[in-house]
């Protein structure tokens, strides 16, 4: 699995960075992550943590999401339970999952969460304009955005501007599960 989602995330950076006009010493400027890091991204030889990826998507105002799937022209896609391409922290405790692929333009983004106990998940700021809308489905999820905590639990949801640092916390014994849905305020083309 890790060698499909890192040649993946390799093919979508390559064309991203070519359509861009971007070096690699341009593009770590943006993003903030380092030249050789970029390097081994693109080569295939490692596979970004959430928090990397997320700082490359940034730099090329595009979705995390436009990462993991390859460009097609299908109309229908199909993600079956237990597949898909999933983003892990590095300790493992936190698994992001995009629930559709993106093909096209689109202004949404649908993902699940899992957060093991003790999983704390730091965001950096998105875009201006963008908002996260996010329902516990399973478990006890405390999210903290601009300093103000908001303990959640399942069957609740909240809705906030994303373009602040944010963190995904599980501070209970047993695991949390959620839904994300991010909105852009312009559509994405990838």
């Amino acid at each position: 699995m890790d060698d499909e989602v890192s040649a993946l995330i390799s093919e979508r950076l390559k064309s991203f960075r070519n359509r861009a006009g971007l070096s690699l010493e341009r593009l770590s400027k943006l993003a903030g992550v380092s030249r050789g890091m970029l390097s081994q991204i693109e080569l295939g030889r490692s596979v970004p943590t959430i928090t990397v990826l997320s700082r490359i998507a940034a730099a090329f105002e595009v979705p995390v999401a436009a990462f993991l799937t390859s460009d097609s022209n299908g109309r229908a896609h199909v993600i079956r339970r237990g597949s898909g391409h999933e983003l892990r922290s590095a300790d493992g405790k936190y698994v992001s999952r995009a629930l559709f692929p993106f093909a096209g333009e689109r202004r949404a983004e649908l993902y699940e969460l899992r957060l093991e106990p003790g999983c704390v998940q730091a965001s950096d700021a998105h875009a201006s304009g963008t908002t996260e809308n996010l329902v516990v489905v399973q478990g006890l999820l405390t999210l903290e955005v601009a300093g103000e905590a908001t303990e959640l639990h399942a069957g609740d949801s909240i809705f906030f501007a994303a373009h602040v640092p944010h963190t995904y916390r599980n501070d209970a014994s047993t695991a949390a599960l959620a839904h994300l849905v991010m909105s852009y305020s312009q559509a994405v083309n990838y």
